[in-house]
């Protein structure tokens, strides 16, 4: 872990860089973001982003530190300001790739930070993610709670794609991994989002495309792989909530509707799934949801704030952790 430096979104934000080993493309890092509350705190949440995505939500940070926590996000490797000009974007080969980012941020939290109780927020793929580790890690006791913000749970592709042909797929690329599969996120989703379209939020397009970037056959197999195991249950020991909207959006195109939706993942297979992740699993369903809760619009994102904030008091407040 480097000396802190500070970051791009500015004060009060600033990062370290996290060393980690070479791959077969070469030098590997990811890049951990802290914001610290006014005052001093033992509690932090640690927000892992999604496919597509990297930290840029400066209101999720002010809205935990308001409360009295101290936020940390984490740029995995080969993402947003992790992203170095050798590697190929976002692509990892199994999710295990980034447990080591992950086991150096919760550390660096608890150890040099010296907090009590770490909160650890996934979103998306980011929310798969940070479900596979925290049950790997069981017995680490790193993690006091999990917060998923509408967890890639499942591939947004009817039965036969998503299961006979996807397997089909990743078993005949297994000996070109990085090849693209003649498939994208499409355009809606970013539509929605960025100032330049129809959104309220201004990001870096380079780190996170409208289109994004292009789905890899190794990538997919890595997310096939985590859901498996999400799938045969994961027996996560902390407390957890699912959070997620109350509609899909389908269309190809934009449409008004996709403003009040999630347009990139179906929020059936995260209500359907959830059970798995442990004893303790709540779902919130937030009506006029986007795929990003906490980029919805202003309503909305007062309501999952408010759905948060109800379940951190009863689930890690008041239960003393």
């Amino acid at each position: 872990m480097t000396g802190v430096e500070p970051d791009v979104l500015g004060p009060p934000f600033e990062r370290y860089t996290i060393e980690l080993d070479p791959d077969d493309e070469g030098p590997v890092v990811a890049t951990l973001v802290r914001c610290r509350a006014a005052r001093p705190s033992r509690r932090a949440v640690l927000y892992v982003h999604g496919f597509v995505d990297y930290f840029f939500q400066t209101h999720l940070a002010e809205f935990w530190t308001d409360r009295g926590w101290d936020f940390y996000a984490l740029d995995l490797r080969k993402y947003g300001r992790s992203l170095l000009p050798h590697q190929t974007p976002n692509y990892c080969r199994d999710l295990g790739d980034y447990f080591p980012e992950l086991d150096a941020a919760a550390t660096f939290v608890r150890t040099s930070d010296g907090h009590d109780t770490l909160l650890v927020m996934g979103h998306s793929t980011g929310g798969l993610l940070a479900a596979v580790w925290a049950a790997a890690r069981r017995d680490a006791g790193l993690v006091d709670g999990l917060l998923l913000n509408s967890p890639f749970f499942d591939i947004n592709a009817p039965w036969l794609v998503r299961r006979p042909l996807a397997a089909a797929v990743t078993r005949l690329g297994r000996g070109a991994p990085h090849r693209v599969l003649p498939f994208g996120l499409g355009t809606v989703y970013g539509e929605c989002l960025h100032t330049d379209h129809r959104g309220e939020w201004r990001y870096d397009l380079s780190w996170k495309p409208l289109a994004g970037f292009p789905v890899r056959i190794g990538w997919l197999a890595a997310i096939r792989r985590a859901q498996r195991q999400l799938r045969a249950g994961l027996d996560i020991p902390v407390p957890v909530l699912v959070a997620c909207s109350t509609r899909t959006f389908r269309r190809k195109r934009w449409h008004g509707s996709a403003m009040l939706a999630d347009a990139v993942l179906d929020v059936a297979h995260m209500v359907r799934w959830a059970p798995r992740l442990g004893p303790q699993v709540t779902v919130a369903r937030i009506d006029g949801g986007m795929h990003d809760l906490t980029l919805s619009g202003p309503a909305v994102r007062e309501k999952v704030f408010a759905e948060i904030d109800r379940w951190v008091d009863a689930a890690l407040v008041d239960a003393g952790r």
